[in-house]
């Protein structure tokens, strides 16, 4: 189980680093903790459950004298992944390899040289069945942004 959610947080931000189209994220300026409490309440609220919180931003900073680093990235980095039994059983209905897109992750961070603006964000999924996973990413990360 471990491995698979490492697994999944590593997939989820290999594309993190270019920040290019295959990520979106909302940038606001506010608490961490206001935005992560606002993450966590939208999935809630959703009758979703958090499986998971990754603290990737901890793990950096842990590990930054092991890699030779100098350089903090971010001041808190966070994925909260998480599933919904009827959209995933939609998806891999679909398609029985939907199972690679599970769990599903928002993530918040803040950069450290950019202190007092939090971006909430997802990955984007591929066309077709996977769309309805994208809508429901979006719609938690705008509401943990404040913009819904």
């Amino acid at each position: 189980m471990r491995a698979t959610l490492t697994g999944a947080v590593l997939a989820l931000f290999a594309g993190l680093a270019t920040a290019g189209p295959e990520i979106k994220t909302y940038a606001v300026e506010s608490s961490v903790g206001d935005v992560a409490f606002g993450l966590e309440s939208a999935i809630l609220d959703r009758g979703l459950v958090v499986d998971h919180v990754s603290h990737v931003g901890d793990m950096l900073n842990r590990t930054a004298s092991d890699v030779g680093a100098d350089r903090q990235l971010y001041t808190v980095a966070d994925v909260y992944l998480f599933c919904s039994a009827t959209l995933s059983r939609e998806m891999m209905e679909a398609d029985i390899q939907n199972i690679g897109h599970c769990p599903y992750g928002v993530f918040i961070y803040e950069e450290a040289a950019e202190p007092g603006t939090v971006h909430v964000g997802y990955r984007h999924y591929p066309e077709g069945e996977m769309q309805q996973v994208e809508t429901l990413l979006d719609n938690i990360a705008r509401e943990a942004a404040g913009l819904d």
